[in-house]
């Protein structure tokens, strides 16, 4: 029947919709204690169950298709959120989305060649999209912070960057400190995470496999290859984005660029 999908589909959302059990209570203690985040958590759950129901559809449309066109399509989508997301965080830094978004495409694209490469997973839409979505959102959140903390650290310590230009330092010479400083500070929380990972609490790659039956050895292997590729791309697109910043901070007399330090 035409309509078979729509009504597997509102069975199955018969355990989410229980769920929101939870964010009821939340909401009430919210209006108990007058924090005025009740409409915020029920439009936030109301957006989050429209998006999740949306890309669920698409997918399963992507998967029937089994095209390599789809799956490149999925990821420069994905990278291109990212892009601008990343780029509203480091609002700051001029064409900080353009920067953001060619910084995330060169790091990701880097990581899935690489795994696709040595067969780590199959080229197809049932590997490459969920793996890509944990790659593309990770590098986000680490590029966005890298160009924002660059960015602040570089205005802070002017005066010392402007006396090493002064003294015959190269741009990239006279910020090395910043920029180092940026990519710790960004990639901490990744390598952190790497750390404690399995011993405070089971990744959600893990996990799924786990509930939907797989025996926790497989899900251990697969959480080891996302692991491995979430540093490796992070690493390359906060690099990168070190790199596209620092023309975009000084001028072509190598003197910093006043309009980009001026703005709070």
């Amino acid at each position: 029947m035409v309509w078979d999908w729509l009504t597997e589909f509102l069975k199955g959302m018969i355990k989410p919709a229980a769920a929101l059990a939870v964010v009821v209570v939340a909401i009430a203690l919210s209006y108990l204690q007058r924090l005025g985040l009740e409409w915020e958590m029920a439009y936030s759950i109301f957006r989050a169950f429209v998006q999740l129901s949306v890309i669920g559809f698409v997918l399963q449309f992507i998967f029937n298709q089994n095209n390599a066109g789809w799956i490149v399509l999925a990821y420069l989508f994905m990278v291109c959120v990212a892009g601008y997301t990343a780029g509203q965080r480091a609002k700051h830094v001029p064409r900080g989305k353009y920067v953001a978004g060619i910084s995330i495409l060169a790091g990701t694209a880097i990581t899935m060649f690489m795994l696709v490469i040595l067969k780590v997973f199959p080229f197809t839409p049932r590997y490459i999209i969920p793996v890509s979505g944990m790659v593309v959102g990770n590098a986000m959140t680490v590029t966005g912070v890298t160009m924002k903390k660059l960015r602040d650290d570089i205005k802070l310590q002017m005066t010392l960057v402007e006396t090493a230009l002064a003294l015959g330092a190269t741009p990239r010479q006279a910020t090395l400190q910043q920029v180092k400083r940026s990519l710790v500070i960004a990639l901490s929380p990744v390598l952190d995470n790497a750390k404690t990972v399995g011993l405070i609490s089971l990744p959600g790659a893990m996990t799924g496999l786990i509930m939907g039956g797989a025996s926790p050895l497989e899900a251990i292997q697969l959480q080891i290859v996302v692991m491995n590729m979430l540093i490796g791309a992070a690493t390359l697109s906060s690099i990168m984005s070190t790199y596209l910043c620092w023309p975009l901070f000084f001028t072509r007399a190598y003197q910093l660029e006043a309009t980009v330090f001026a703005a709070e």
